[in-house]
């Protein structure tokens, strides 16, 4: 199948499918006019690249994943270690998240947004107490 309907079986922009093909993620076969010919193996491959995305797995770790699955001498323990060190990784972003949004809940509450020139959130950006 062309291009385009590799991208629509597999949920990918065109611009995706040549990103990956790009970086070797995925390396399609030609026709003998030299377009992509995209088997049904690829679009299994391209599925679990997109859905490997979804879940925040950088283009290296998708590519550890990638290799993992191909590896019939595979070990789940290496599975696991990535996706725990991913979850580890989720984790300290969602503290930081919530520690910011608890920091713009302050911001947003310390301000009156009235018609004053006065805004406490621009204070305390600048590092002034109000």
């Amino acid at each position: 199948m062309n291009i385009s309907q590799a991208a629509a079986h597999s949920g990918l922009s065109a611009k995706a499918l040549r990103h990956y093909e790009s970086i070797g993620l995925l390396v399609p076969g030609r026709s003998a006019n030299g377009y992509r010919d995209y088997t049904s193996a690829d679009i299994e491959t391209l599925c679990f690249v997109r859905r490997a995305r979804a879940c925040g797995f950088a283009t290296e770790e998708v590519r550890a994943l990638l290799g993992l699955r191909d590896n019939p001498a595979r070990h789940s323990r290496e599975t696991k270690a990535l996706v725990n060190h991913k979850l580890a990784q989720v984790e300290e972003q969602l503290q930081t998240l919530l520690g910011m949004r608890a920091t713009l809940r302050t911001f947003a509450d310390s301000c009156a947004g009235n018609e004053s020139p006065d805004c406490a959130i621009l204070q305390k950006l600048s590092g002034q107490t109000a």
